[in-house]
C-alpha cells in the first residue's frame, strides 16, 4: 500500500467459518470477480451492530442460511486486518477504506445442503462448495491469503475437536 493511502481507515467487517458435519468449510465464488478465487461469508458491520450479529446477517444475506441452522463453536479474540492492493484502493467501498479489520466466528452448520441458497435478494456468490480447511487459504485472492492462514491458525484447535461424519 502506498503511503498516500495510510490516512484511510480500515472498514469494520465480520466473517464466518462455516463447517459442515464432514469438517469441510463453506466457500463461495464472488459474482464481481473473474478470478478463480473462493472466500468465506463476510461483510461490513453496520453502525451500532455487534460483530457476531453482523456475521450472522452476512451469512444469511450471502448464503440464505438462517441462524437456527448454525451453532457457535468459537470466536477469534483478535481483530484481523488486510490491506487492499494499490490498484483496488479508490475503486471499491467508495474509496473510503484502505482495507478491512475483521472479527471472525467459527460456526457449525446444522442444516442440509438444500438449506444453502446463494440466489439471495442481493447475491454475492456465483457458485459455492465445501472445501477442506487446509485448502481454503490457497483458494482466496492473494492479498487475503495471510489473513485466511491466520484465521485457520486461530481456529485450529476447535476445528480439530469437531466431530465429523
Amino acid at each position: 500500500m502506498n503511503d498516500h493511502n495510510a490516512h484511510l481507515p480500515y472498514r469494520p467487517c465480520a466473517g464466518i467459518v462455516l463447517v459442515n458435519r464432514e469438517g469441510k468449510v463453506f466457500v463461495g465464488q464472488r459474482l464481481d470477480s473473474t478470478l478463480e478465487a473462493w472466500q468465506m461469508p463476510q461483510g461490513g458491520i453496520d453502525k451500532g451492530e455487534a460483530p457476531e450479529a453482523a456475521a450472522l446477517r452476512e451469512l444469511m444475506e450471502e448464503t440464505g442460511v438462517t441462524p437456527d441452522k448454525v451453532a457457535l463453536v468459537a470466536t477469534a479474540e483478535e481483530e484481523l486486518y488486510y490491506d487492499l492492493p494499490d490498484d483496488l484502493i479508490g475503486k471499491i467501498w467508495g474509496g473510503r477504506y484502505r482495507g478491512q479489520r475483521q472479527r471472525w466466528f467459527l460456526y457449525r452448520f446444522l442444516g442440509e445442503d438444500h438449506d444453502i441458497d446463494i440466489r439471495t435478494p442481493h447475491p454475492e456468490f456465483r457458485a459455492w462448495r465445501w472445501a477442506e480447511p487446509q485448502e481454503v487459504p490457497h483458494a482466496i485472492v492473494g492479498f487475503k491469503k495471510a489473513l485466511y492462514e491466520r484465521i485457520f491458525e486461530i481456529f485450529a484447535d476447535p476445528l480439530s475437536r469437531l466431530p465429523t461424519g
